[in-house]
């Protein structure tokens, strides 16, 4: 069990500057997620000019879920050894779960000495155990502000959550010890002022069946050879090829239809095999092959002149 690293001064300075009142819980900052589903809320700034000045906080997800916290901080331009970041998110936005001090967060990323980590709330503190999330999709940048990147997936699978970010300044490592010592630390939380927890809703759009690739096996269709279409196809979310579903082939010259020889998928790809009548030389083939897949569907449609 590895507990988060947070010297008293630094909870001190979250929870004072925090001061979240329950009935503020939940307050809107004043700003919706529009269509792209980017978030951003602004911070007051000035409250104290030696700590690390947040000025927005933008939060936006892409399709896969990937979730990205951007904090604007407007006197450091660099991220520095004597830097603290956090991030705190009530990922089921219920104020009886999580840590009753901070409005029920039930993670917390926290950034410091240049490495990052996820911990969970389990009770009684923030750790990291067997079990947990793995975190392998936490990362950061830091250029003008902090930039956090990590999936829905590792907060709980959240769907919609509460947060909110402190910033601290001035920690020094006590020589003797190693440990975090922040007596003359200055911080700042955003929102502040009891303005309650910045909402966000993740909103992904819904998965469908992307034609890849789509070949001919010959390129054109010979009289009395067998003929193959094949077509691959992958899912939009996860760019994972599908290996298995249902197949239908649909192949004709002129306007008769041909029965199908093999209809399946094989080795990642829906193929449709037909054999092509040895007296159909010159005339026209339509072909189609589609494949459903979960109850997402792809197709891809042929035509040519058989040789």
């Amino acid at each position: 069990m590895r507990p988060l690293t947070r010297p008293g001064l630094v909870l001190a300075i979250v929870l004072a500057l925090f001061a979240v009142p329950t009935i503020a819980l939940g307050a809107v900052s004043g700003a919706a997620a529009p269509a792209s589903n980017t978030a951003t809320f602004q911070d007051s700034t000035g409250e104290d000019p030696q700590a690390p000045d947040i000025t927005t906080v933008t939060v936006s997800n892409d399709d896969t879920g990937m979730l990205t916290f951007s904090v604007g901080i407007a006197n450091r331009p660099t991220l520095a050894q004597d830097m603290l970041f956090e991030i705190w998110v009530d990922t089921d936005n219920n104020t009886s779960t999580g840590d009753p001090e901070l409005g029920g967060v039930d993670y917390v990323m926290q950034l410091v000495r240049g490495e990052i980590s996820l911990y969970k709330w389990d009770g009684s503190d923030f750790t990291r155990r067997f079990g947990d999330p793995s975190a392998v999709t936490l990362s950061f940048t830091y250029q003008n502000g902090l930039k956090v990147r990590i999936s829905a997936g590792e907060l709980g699978n959240t769907k919609a959550f509460k947060f909110f970010v402190d910033s601290v300044g001035g920690i020094v490592v006590d020589p003797v010890t190693g440990d975090l010592d922040a007596t003359n630390a200055h911080g700042d939380v955003a929102p502040g002022g009891g303005a309650g927890l910045y909402p966000f809703q993740v909103k992904v759009a819904a998965p469908t069946l992307v034609a890849k690739r789509f070949t001919a096996t010959p390129a054109k269709p010979a009289a009395g050879k067998p003929f193959t279409l094949r077509l691959v196809a992958a899912r939009s979310d996860t760019g994972a090829t599908i290996q298995n579903g249902r197949v239908t082939c649909v192949g004709r010259i002129g306007k008769a239809r041909l029965a199908v020889k093999v209809a399946r998928v094989v080795a990642g790809a829906a193929t449709c095999t037909w054999n092509i009548p040895a007296t159909a030389k010159g005339k026209a083939f339509t072909g189609s092959v589609s494949v459903v897949f979960e109850g997402l569907r792809a197709s891809q449609a042929y035509a040519g002149k058989i040789r």
